[in-house]
């Protein structure tokens, strides 16, 4: 006769592990259910347009502020505090890349009419989550972003790219060089055109510009000690971008 073993509760710190790495297998099993029904929804518009509905029917909040991104925006709220802890909108979905951003930023950003949006994209352009991708595809894309952002008067802040050596679901792309690369222009392309640059990369990158270890587990994914520190880097972002003209 097999016995039942006791359930013996789990210390924070296995906790959070245990939640990481389920947020991680969800991104493969997105990125296989976005597969399965591109045709139907390739640009992920269903994800949260009850959630935006709802959003859109309450009164104007002058202070709002949208996170647009993929998976490193959306398993902040999973991971992170950020998300419990304040009234920001989480509007990331894992596995996108920039022109699907682009074909949601009115649905998902525009008509909740933020103060701030904060943009952290780029990484699963270069991945090729959606087909082949140059730097200047990705760029155009984010640009065409802040522009529709500047158009409805909602102030910009432009994230660096965070730091990857290799991709799990992709290895042997060597994207560390693309990201410094399309790093260098967002935070030049945010100089010239009134966004705020989120330097994201500095703080988190080791010395072969891939993720330091203790922040991430798989090198592209922040853990919870890797969304400690872009936290209160956000924060003063925002509070840049809410002084802007």
């Amino acid at each position: 006769m097999i016995g039942t073993t006791p359930m013996i509760p789990l210390p924070d710190t296995a906790t959070r592990a245990v939640k990481f790495f389920a947020a991680v297998a969800a991104l493969s099993i997105g990125l296989e259910e976005r597969a399965a029904g591109a045709q139907d929804d390739w640009a992920g518009l269903g994800r949260y347009r009850d959630d935006n509905a709802r959003i859109a029917s309450l009164p104007a909040d002058g202070n709002r502020v949208v996170f647009m991104g993929d998976s490193i925006t959306d398993f902040w709220s999973q991971v992170g505090g950020l998300f419990r802890e304040k009234s920001y909108v989480n509007r990331g979905i894992s596995g996108q890349t920039t022109p699907q951003m682009l074909v949601r930023f009115r649905q998902d950003v525009i008509d909740l009419r933020p103060a701030v949006v904060v943009i952290l994209a780029g990484t699963n352009d270069i991945a090729g989550n959606t087909g082949p991708s140059t730097p200047e595809m990705t760029e155009d894309n984010l640009a065409s972003m802040v522009d529709l952002a500047h158009a409805n008067r909602i102030r910009v802040v432009l994230s660096s790219i965070t730091p990857a050596f290799d991709y799990p679901w992709k290895p042997g792309l060597s994207p560390a060089e693309k990201i410094v690369g399309i790093n260098r222009w967002i935070r030049e392309y945010a100089s010239g055109h009134n966004c705020v640059y989120l330097d994201y990369f500095s703080a988190m990158a080791d010395g072969r510009d891939g993720m330091r270890a203790e922040y991430s587990a798989d090198g592209v994914h922040p853990n919870a000690a890797g969304y400690s520190v872009m936290e209160p880097l956000a924060e003063r972002a925002i509070a840049s971008a809410r002084a802007l003209r």
